[in-house]
C-alpha cells in the first residue's frame, strides 16, 4: 500500500502539463525519418523542411569571425542592440518607402520567439485568435501552449487562398475575436496578399477591435508581385519577420518585431524575464547581412528557377493540381488522385523514391489529407531529380 501510494505520488511529480500538450510540428518527424535512411547509406533528397541549402551572407560570416577575434559576446539590451534596430528601420525605408521607428523595433530569437513575445503582450489566457488553413502549424500550437484558442479560418481557391476581410468577420460574429494571425507569402501554400487585399483585411480587423499579426518570414522571396509589409497600412498591427528565410540564417536564431508604440515597454520587460537577451553574435552577424544582398538575390533567382522546374515537371510526374506559388520556396500539391492519407502518402514516398517532403495535415487538420508541400530551397539539380524520381514512383 505505501509502496503504492509513493510509486503514485511521484508519478505525479513528473506528469507532463496540459498545456504541453500540442502536436508534434511533422516536419520534424518527417527530417528524423529521412535521418534514418541516409543513416543506412540512402540518398535523400530533402523537400519537406524550409531550410536554404544557400549559407548565411558571406558578410555576416565575416563579421561574426571578427567580433570573435576582437570583441566580448555580452548580453545586449532586450530590445536589441541599437544599431541592428536603427539598420532593420532603415530597411523597412529602403524596401518599402515606409517609415519606421527604430524605437518600435524589437530583435526576437527568431520569429518563433516572435511570436511568444506577441501573444504573451496582446492576448490573455482564454482568448481566440484566428489563423487560416492552410497553415503554419507553431501558430496554433503556440497559442494553445499559452492558453489561448486557435480558431481555424478556411480559405479557397476563390480568394487564391487569401484570409479576406469578409471570413474574418463572419469568424467574428460566431463568437468574438480577441485576434487574426496572417501570412503572405504564406507557408505552405506560397501565396500572397496584394496591397488592396492587405489593406481591405487589417481595415476589417481593427474596425471590428481585432489585433492584427503579419508574419513577413518571407518578404524578399516574392516573385509574382512584391511583398507589402502591414508596417507601412497600420501603426497599430505588428509585424513579425527574421533572418532566416531570405538571408538564410535559420540557425542563427534571429528575428525582429514591428510592434506598436503602447507594447514596447511590455515586450521589453518579457524579454528581460524569458531570454535577458537574444545572441549577440547572431545580432552582430543579422546587421552585417543587409549588406550581402546582391549575394541573397541571386540565391532568390535560383528559387525561381526551382518553382519553374516543379511547377513545369510535377504535372508531368502526375501531380497535376497546386496552389499559386507567388512567393517563399513552397508548393504545396494535391494528392488527392492517389490517396486521401498525406502522411501515408509522404512515408512511402520517402521510402519508395527518397524524396522527403512534408504531409499537408500537419499544416491543415480539415483538409490537409489531400495536400503535401514540397520545398524547392535546395539546388536545381536536386529539383530535377526529386521530379524525375517522384514520376518513376508514381508510374
Amino acid at each position: 500500500m505505501l509502496e503504492s501510494t509513493l510509486r503514485d505520488r511521484a508519478t505525479a511529480l513528473v506528469m507532463p502539463s496540459a498545456r504541453s500538450d500540442v502536436p508534434p510540428f511533422m516536419v520534424m518527424d518527417v527530417m528524423a525519418a529521412a535521418a534514418r535512411i541516409e543513416a543506412a547509406g540512402g540518398h535523400v533528397i530533402h523537400m519537406e523542411v524550409g531550410q536554404p541549402a544557400a549559407p548565411a551572407p558571406r558578410v555576416a560570416i565575416a563579421a561574426a569571425h571578427a567580433a570573435l577575434d576582437t570583441a566580448r559576446i555580452d548580453y545586449t539590451s532586450a530590445l536589441g542592440m541599437p544599431t541592428l534596430r536603427a539598420r532593420i528601420a532603415r530597411h523597412y525605408r529602403d524596401t518599402y518607402g515606409c517609415t519606421v521607428e527604430p524605437d518600435r523595433i524589437v530583435v526576437t530569437t527568431g520569429s518563433s520567439g516572435g511570436f511568444i513575445l506577441a501573444f504573451l503582450s496582446m492576448f490573455e489566457p482564454g482568448d481566440r485568435v484566428a489563423v487560416t488553413v492552410p497553415g503554419y502549424p507553431p501558430y496554433r500550437h503556440i497559442l494553445t501552449a499559452l492558453g489561448c484558442e486557435p480558431v481555424l479560418i478556411e480559405t479557397s481557391g476563390a480568394t487564391r487562398h487569401a484570409l479576406t476581410g469578409e471570413a474574418l468577420l463572419a469568424a467574428h460574429r460566431k463568437t468574438p475575436l480577441k485576434g487574426v494571425l496572417v501570412g503572405s507569402p504564406a507557408n505552405p501554400t506560397g501565396t500572397m496578399m496584394s496591397r488592396e487585399a492587405l489593406t481591405g483585411l487589417i481595415n476589417a480587423a481593427e474596425g471590428a477591435g481585432i489585433r492584427f499579426i503579419s508574419d513577413e518570414i518571407y518578404h524578399g522571396l516574392d516573385y509574382a508581385f512584391p511583398a507589402v509589409t502591414a508596417a507601412e497600412l497600420s501603426p497599430h498591427a505588428l509585424v513579425i519577420n527574421s533572418f532566416s528565410k531570405y538571408f538564410c540564417m535559420t540557425g542563427w536564431r534571429v528575428g525582429w518585431m514591428v510592434v506598436p508604440e503602447p507594447l514596447v515597454r511590455p515586450i521589453e520587460r518579457l524579454q528581460q524575464n524569458l531570454s535577458i537577451s537574444v545572441p549577440t553574435l547572431s545580432q552582430i552577424a543579422a546587421e552585417a547581412a543587409f549588406e550581402g544582398r546582391d549575394e541573397m538575390e541571386a540565391i532568390k533567382h535560383g528559387y525561381e528557377e526551382n518553382r519553374r522546374i516543379l511547377i513545369e515537371g510535377l504535372p508531368k510526374a502526375g501531380l497535376t493540381k497546386f496552389l499559386p506559388a507567388d512567393g517563399a520556396f513552397y508548393l504545396y500539391a494535391d494528392v488527392s488522385d492517389f490517396t486521401s492519407d498525406s502522411f501515408e502518402f509522404a512515408s512511402r514516398m520517402l521510402e519508395k523514391a527518397h524524396v522527403a517532403a512534408t504531409p499537408g495535415v500537419d499544416f491543415d487538420p480539415i483538409h490537409g489529407r489531400s495536400f503535401i508541400r514540397f520545398s524547392y530551397a535546395r539546388s536545381a539539380d536536386e529539383m530535377r531529380e526529386a521530379v524525375t524520381r517522384i514520376a518513376r514512383w508514381l508510374r
